[in-house]
C-alpha cells in the first residue's frame, strides 16, 4: 500500500484529531480530506422510527393470536420482542424487568423501582408501570397484572429467549395456569413486515452498501484484517448507521464460513470475503461481498460465478407458498451438478442458504432443508448459498430479499460479475 494513503487511512479510522491532515478545529469524527471517508454524511436522517399506531396495532395482532390460541398472557423480557411491542430498550440483569401482555386490556410492564424513570424514556405504549423494591417479588406483580385484568386461569406464553429462573419465579405463583411457548405468538407477528420495517430496512442496506464502495475503491495490496474491517465500521458509521458489525477474511481464512484466528494480509490476487451489517432505527442489514485484489485466477472466478447464480436460483425459487427449505434444495442440487457438495459436505455450501431478517440478524425462518414453512408476503430473508474450498478459499455473496404480493425482491441486487463485484440498491416495492 502507498504508505501516504495507508497514512491517511488510518488517521480517518482513528479519528485522530491532532493528525497534519485532520482540522485541529473538527471533532474526532471529522477526517481527512483525502481520507477514503471524505465527503460521507448521514444518510439516515429521514428515516422514520416505528410509530406509536404501529405498536398499537402490533399488539391488538398479538392479542387476537392469542384469543385463538387459547393463551391468557404473554412475559417478554429485554430485548427485541419487547422493544417490538413497546418500544422499551432495556438490557437484562438478576433484576427483573418485564413486560405482560394479557389477551384482553392494557399491557403491563414490571421494573426495579430505581429504574422506572429510565424505562418509561424508551416506552411508546401503556402507562401501567409497576415496580418492585430490592427486598420484593417482581412475580407478584406479573400475578397482579393478571388479577386486575380479571385472568385466572389459562395459559401464560413466554417468549422463546425468557430466562428460566423468570418462567419458574412466575409459575410458581400461578396456580391454576399453565405455560407454554409464545413462539406462535411473536412469530405471527414478527416475521410478516409493515411497509415501516421494510423502509427502515431498505435503508440499513443503502448504509451497508454504500460503504462497501468505500472499501472496494480502498483495497490495496499489504492491508490487514483489521485495516478492512475498521474503514467499513467508519463508513457506515459516517452514513448513520448503528449496531455496525464486520467481518473480513482474506484467502484461506475465506474459507471459514464465519472467521477463524488465521492472520492475512492481502496480496495480489488476494480474494477478500467481508460480511457486514449495521441497523437502523432498530432493523438490520446484512450483506456479504466477495473481492479480488488484482486479476482473479480462473479458478475463483468459476467459483464465484457459481455463488452468483445459486443465488439466483434461491431468488427464483422463493415464490409464495413454496416451502421455505425448497430454497435451499434448489441451491444444492444446481451446485451437485457443479461438482459440490453433496448436501453440506465440503468443498460446498457448509450452511444454509439464508436466514429470516428484521430487527435481528437471524429470525425465523430459514432457507434451509425439510423447513416446510410457507413463504408469505412480508417475509424477508438473506440469500447467502457461498460455496467454500478448505485450504484455498471462499466465496459468499449475500444480498437480503423481501416478499411482495407479486413474489421476491432485492432490497440490494447482486453484483453482476467479479469485475463490478458491489451490485445497487434497489427501490422499494411495497
Amino acid at each position: 500500500m502507498n504508505l501516504n494513503k495507508r497514512h491517511f487511512l488510518k488517521a480517518a479510522l482513528a479519528g485522530v484529531a491532532a493528525s497534519p491532515f485532520i482540522s485541529s478545529a473538527s471533532s474526532g469524527a471529522a477526517v481527512s480530506k483525502t481520507s477514503p471517508l471524505s465527503g460521507l454524511n448521514d444518510i439516515t436522517l429521514d428515516a422514520q422510527p416505528i410509530q406509536v399506531a404501529e405498536r398499537i396495532s402490533r399488539i391488538a395482532k398479538a392479542q387476537q393470536l392469542m384469543t385463538q390460541q387459547g393463551i391468557a398472557a404473554m412475559v417478554l423480557e429485554p430485548g427485541p420482542a419487547m422493544d417490538y411491542f413497546t418500544g422499551i430498550q432495556w438490557w437484562r440483569s438478576e433484576r427483573v424487568t418485564a413486560v405482560v401482555i394479557p389477551v384482553e386490556g392494557e399491557i403491563g410492564v414490571v421494573c426495579p423501582f430505581f429504574e422506572e424513570p429510565s424505562i418509561r424514556e424508551s416506552l411508546k405504549v401503556g402507562n401501567d408501570v409497576r415496580v418492585w423494591q430490592e427486598h420484593e417479588s417482581p412475580f407478584a406483580l406479573i400475578k397482579q397484572i393478571l388479577t386486575d385484568r380479571k385472568i385466572g386461569r389459562g395459559k401464560i406464553a413466554f417468549e422463546e429467549s425468557v430466562r428460566y429462573f423468570v418462567l419458574d419465579g412466575v409459575m410458581k405463583l400461578m396456580g391454576d395456569y399453565q405455560h407454554t411457548s409464545a413462539d406462535s405468538v411473536t412469530r405471527g407477528c414478527r416475521m410478516i413486515k409493515s411497509a415501516n420495517e421494510l423502509a427502515l430496512m431498505h435503508k440499513a442496506s443503502e448504509v451497508t452498501l454504500k460503504a462497501y464502495e468505500v472499501v472496494w475503491n480502498s483495497l490495496e495490496v499489504g492491508m490487514t484484517q483489521q485495516d478492512v474491517k475498521g474503514l467499513m465500521y467508519s463508513a457506515q458509521a459516517a452514513l448513520g448507521g448503528h449496531d455496525i458489525w464486520n467481518m473480513a477474511l482474506f484467502d484461506q481464512a475465506a474459507a471459514y464460513p464465519h472467521g477463524t484466528k488465521q492472520q492475512h494480509v492481502i496480496k495480489p490476487g488476494s480474494v477478500v470475503l467481508m460480511d457486514c451489517g449495521c441497523s437502523v432505527h432498530g432493523y438490520q442489514s446484512d450483506i456479504s461481498r466477495t473481492f479480488v485484489v488484482g486479476e482473479p485466477s480462473a479458478k475463483v472466478t468459476q467459483v464465484w460465478n457459481t455463488v452468483r447464480k445459486g443465488q439466483q436460483i434461491a431468488f427464483e425459487t422463493a415464490q409464495l407458498g413454496v416451502s421455505a427449505g425448497k430454497v435451499d434444495d434448489a441451491v444444492r442440487t444446481y451446485y451437485q451438478t457443479q461438482g459440490f457438495g453433496p448436501e453440506y459436505k465440503l468443498p460446498g455450501l457448509s450452511h444454509r442458504t439464508g436466514h429470516g431478517i428484521g430487527m435481528q440478524g437471524h429470525e425465523p425462518v430459514n432457507f434451509v432443508h425439510g423447513e416446510s414453512q410457507p413463504l408469505a408476503a412480508g417475509m424477508c430473508f438473506s440469500d447467502e448459498p457461498g460455496i467454500y474450498l478448505p485450504g484455498e478459499f471462499g466465496v459468499r455473496l449475500e444480498d437480503c430479499i423481501y416478499m411482495t404480493a407479486k413474489g421476491p425482491r432485492w432490497f440490494t441486487q447482486p453484483p453482476a460479475s467479479l469485475d463490478k463485484p458491489l451490485g445497487q440498491l434497489m427501490p422499494l416495492s411495497v
